[in-house]
C-alpha cells in the first residue's frame, strides 16, 4: 500500500497542473478572506499543501513572506522550478503537517489551508495538525480554512476525506475567534463540484 507521500508524489509527477481535479485559476475566494485581515500583504503566511498552486504567484506580488509547505517533494520541486526565475520571498518546506513543525515557524501571521486538513483521517493526525496551528500562529494572527463541508464529497484524489463544519473547527481552535464563514460550491472545470466551508479566525 502506498504511503501518502508516495500517493501525492505520483500525482504531481504524472499530472500537469491544469489537469489536476482541484485546479483553480480564480483565487478571488481566498483573496476575499485575506482582505478581511489588516496589512496581510506585509505578513508571514504559511500555506500547508500548497502544491503547484497559482496562488503562489498572486501572493508573491505582495510584500508577504511566504512559507510554502507540501508533503510531496515532486510538488515542491515543480513549484520551485515554476517560480525560480522570480525574486520572491519564499521559504520552501517539504514536511508532513500532521507532525510537529520546525521550531522556527512559531511566528506565523496567517495560516491558509485549502488542501490538507480534510485529507487527515486519523484522530491523532488531526490533533497534531491543530496543535501546530495553535502553537505556531502568533497572538493576533489569523487562520483561513477551506475544507469539505458536511454536505461535500467523501473522497478526493482517490482518498477518503474528513468533512467539517464551523463547530468542528471552533472546537479545535479554542484561542481563536470566528470572524466569518460561509458554505459555497466550486465547480472545477465541470469535473466535479463540492461544498467547502470557509472559516477565518483570529487570536
Amino acid at each position: 500500500m502506498k504511503t501518502l507521500t508516495e500517493h501525492w508524489n505520483e500525482i504531481f509527477k504524472k499530472t500537469d497542473e491544469e489537469k489536476l481535479g482541484w485546479y483553480e485559476s480564480d483565487f478571488s475566494q481566498t483573496l476575499k478572506y485575506l482582505d478581511l485581515i489588516p496589512e496581510w500583504k506585509n505578513s508571514k503566511i504559511f500555506i500547508p499543501g500548497v502544491g503547484t498552486s497559482g496562488l503562489i504567484d498572486i501572493l508573491s506580488k505582495s510584500n508577504a513572506e511566504l512559507v510554502l509547505n507540501d508533503l510531496s517533494s515532486e510538488a515542491i520541486e515543480k513549484a520551485k522550478n515554476k517560480y525560480s526565475d522570480k525574486k520572491y520571498n519564499i521559504e520552501w518546506l517539504c514536511h508532513d503537517v500532521s507532525k510537529t513543525l520546525p521550531m522556527e515557524l512559531n511566528d506565523i501571521d496567517i495560516w491558509i489551508d485549502r488542501a490538507v486538513l480534510h485529507f487527515l483521517i486519523d484522530d491523532s493526525c488531526v490533533e497534531q495538525y491543530f496543535r501546530n496551528v495553535n502553537a505556531n500562529v502568533k497572538t493576533g494572527g489569523y487562520a483561513i480554512f477551506a475544507e469539505f463541508s458536511k454536505k461535500g464529497a467523501t473522497r478526493c484524489a482517490g482518498l477518503d476525506v474528513r468533512r467539517y463544519d464551523t463547530h468542528d473547527l471552533e472546537e479545535n481552535l479554542p484561542a481563536f475567534e470566528l470572524i466569518a464563514s460561509e458554505e459555497y460550491t466550486v465547480n472545477f472545470q465541470d469535473l466535479w463540484a463540492t461544498h467547502f466551508h470557509k472559516h477565518c479566525t483570529t487570536l
